[in-house]
């Protein structure tokens, strides 16, 4: 049996192991080293995405509820889902009428549908803005998703009425156009026409930090006057503030059972429509970052294994180089068992090496990383603790091979070999 004033010794011929084999020990722990900063890695990024994205849905607005046509999915729709009939102007007048909404917004957006953003350059003065999306609104948009205005104001009720010629500009739209310039009063062409700016929206949160939101690259219009400039889109959002957060489960089976009717759906048909809320939104970016978590995590998984790989193939060395010196200890009167747990603790050791430098990269790159692109510690200890004790127990068991190896030397062969 392995005694405690034998641990010295264990570390004495970890030590020498990786002295003796000092390119297939590092390579060992450098593989060691890469297992446990990618599985971290991979987690840190999901955990920072998900917590900005949570971030900036709550950003939204409070007690928001949305309608539309289609329900948030990923991956083709259906035939049925592609075909639906869109919501309507009028849909939205009657929705307002609700007893638990508190105040509602529809608006139009123009944007290339693949790569959700405009298609359009907005120019002023010679200086151009690409990518901006358009987007008409009524003048409650404002209140219902709590948007700042930077300066000037936002739309109102006589614009709509008036189909005024006016915009708010997102606040990135603002300053690439106007750089040392005040943007309010100025007019912009956009599509041959001549619209008057009245405010600038402020920035917007990103979901990286320091990076751009696309929703500040934008234009707003009069919802009345998108429709002229735009007659052809016809895909309306509606979007509620309920009257409370605990009335948001009244609003959205008013506005189901609204829709239901107007949309003139049987009592044993299923919606063809969609009602959600934040949560919602919450919930499926949850199951898209899940999904890319665990493939993710399968493939870096891989580096898990080559580690643990690494420490068999170098124990087997060990052992090989050692064969006489393990022979002696045998006929000196050594236990094999006692072999065997010595060869498992140089494992160990050579492992909690690799697990312990993996670590402290694991936790710079990931502190480093979450500060540049989200702004906030992007790792847990949990995360750690898992990866320190997969890669662990994958080495452990890889070094059962050398370890029963080693247990199982002649050692009257052992005593004639030249190792």
């Amino acid at each position: 049996m392995l005694r405690r004033s034998d641990y010295g010794e264990v570390v004495q011929m970890a030590l020498d192991t990786i002295r003796s084999n000092k390119m297939r020990s590092a390579l060992t722990v450098l593989g060691i080293v890469i297992g446990v900063a990618v599985v971290i890695g991979i987690s840190s990024v999901v955990r920072g995405l998900n917590d900005n994205v949570s971030q900036v849905i709550s950003s939204l607005g409070s007690n928001i509820v949305f309608a539309y046509h289609q329900p948030l999915t990923f991956g083709r729709p259906t035939e049925e889902i592609r075909t639906r009939k869109e919501l309507t102007y009028d849909d939205f007048v009657a929705v307002q009428q609700l007893p638990h909404v508190k105040i509602a917004t529809t608006g139009l957006r123009y944007f290339r549908q693949e790569f959700g953003t405009g298609t359009y350059e907005v120019k002023y003065n010679g200086r151009k803005v690409k990518s901006t999306i358009l987007e008409g609104d009524t003048g409650t948009w404002k209140d219902v998703f709590d948007l700042d205005i930077a300066s000037g104001r936002w739309m109102n009720e006589i614009d709509e009425e008036h189909h005024s010629p006016v915009i708010v500009l997102g606040s990135d739209t603002a300053e690439e156009l106007f750089v040392n310039e005040d943007p309010l009063g100025k007019e912009i062409n956009i599509d041959g026409q001549l619209f008057t700016v009245i405010g600038v929206a402020a920035k917007r949160k990103s979901v990286f930090a320091g990076g751009k939101n696309p929703d500040d690259n934008i234009v707003y219009f009069p919802l009345a006057t998108f429709r002229k400039l735009h007659p052809e889109l016809k895909t309306y959002w509606i979007s509620v503030k309920a009257t409370s957060h605990d009335g948001m489960p009244k609003a959205v089976d008013e506005i189901r059972e609204l829709l239901r009717r107007r949309r003139k759906v049987a009592s044993n048909k299923p919606d063809n429509f969609a009602v959600f809320t934040q949560d919602s939104l919450s919930e499926v970016w949850n199951q898209v970052t899940g999904a890319v978590f665990i493939f993710m995590f399968a493939v870096s998984s891989v580096g898990l294994i080559v580690g643990g790989v690494g420490v068999m193939n170098i124990m087997l060395v060990s052992v090989t180089e050692r064969t006489r010196e393990i022979g002696v200890r045998v006929a000196l009167g050594a236990q094999r068992s006692a072999i065997y747990r010595l060869v498992l603790r140089e494992a160990g050791w050579l492992t909690a090496l690799g697990v312990g430098l993996g670590l402290a990269c694991a936790v710079g790159a990931s502190a480093l990383m979450g500060n540049l692109l989200f702004g906030v510690r992007s790792w847990d200890p949990p995360t750690l603790l898992v990866a320190a004790a997969v890669l662990g127990l994958s080495a452990l068991v890889a070094s059962y091979m050398p370890a029963r190896r080693a247990a199982s030397i002649d050692p009257v062969q052992a005593l004639r070999s030249d190792s």
